[in-house]
């Protein structure tokens, strides 16, 4: 409805997952989709595979539903962008969760905002090379100065990457 009266660029949907792990795509429910683990990431008793299981009250409480089929169905009802949090990768600083981001980034064609993991110039790169955002965000690690604005843009060119220019503060 909101995006029918304002546009699909005034409804933005944040999917806040975690993982759950699994031993193979077999012992998934079929409903869900199961991603590949790279060997830098796998569940904690070495699971090569997991879906990303929805959570709602701030990642409190689980849902019995995949993030890329919300997203589907958030961009099928009228959403402009998703906001894609992982809550494992929350507050880590140890980069976003790119297989997340793929699955999500592939199953859509709105733009997906990268959230959630940030901690260093390079872990932007990685979001925009090794996926399909089209944006990504950082908090703590600003508000915390362990890294400059200008740190993680002279990054991104460095790599390639476009980025805005900074605005004069007035």
């Amino acid at each position: 409805t909101i995006s029918k009266v304002y546009g699909a660029q005034a409804v933005v949907i944040s999917i806040d997952p975690k993982r759950a792990y699994v031993a193979s795509k077999e012992a998934c429910p079929g409903k869900h989709v199961v991603v590949e683990l790279d060997d830098a990431s796998l569940g904690p008793n070495g699971e090569k595979f997991c879906w990303y299981q929805c959570t709602v009250r701030g990642g409190r409480e689980e849902r019995d539903i995949c993030a890329v089929t919300v997203a589907k169905a958030a961009e099928t009802l009228g959403a402009g962008e998703i906001m894609l949090n992982c809550i494992d990768m929350d507050g880590q600083g140890n980069g976003y969760d790119l297989p997340l981001l793929r699955a999500v980034s592939e199953a859509v064609t709105i733009p997906v905002i990268a959230s959630s993991g940030a901690g260093n110039p390079g872990h932007f790169v990685d979001a925009f090379q090794k996926t399909n955002v089209q944006a990504a965000l950082a908090a703590g690690m600003f508000h915390r100065k362990e890294v400059e604005i200008e740190a993680v843009k002279q990054g991104m060119r460095a790599a390639g990457i476009a980025t805005r220019k900074a605005k004069a503060v007035v």
